[in-house]
């Protein structure tokens, strides 16, 4: 699962993570069983209605080290490269 992601087709973070599922841009949806239910939840639920799947990993800190940032994340997504 965080080893199917790589930096050139991942986005992070919420407002990333729900823009990329507005523009239908998103394959597939990562989202941390420690961050807030606040934060996650309203993105699982779009994630949902876009028919877009949704993994839960176990932590932001894991989440936010397997795409490349210094801190945790609550969410990313995988994208669809567009040429």
């Amino acid at each position: 699962m965080l080893e199917d992601l790589n930096q050139e087709n991942t986005v992070v973070g919420a407002k990333q993570t729900k823009r990329a599922l507005n523009d239908s841009r998103a394959v597939k949806v990562l989202l941390a069983d420690d961050a807030d239910p606040r934060v996650t939840e309203p993105l699982e639920q779009l994630a949902q209605e876009k028919n877009v799947p949704v993994e839960h990993v176990p932590s932001m800190k894991a989440l936010g080290a397997q795409c490349g940032i210094a801190v945790g994340s609550a969410s990313a997504a995988q994208i669809s490269v567009r040429f």
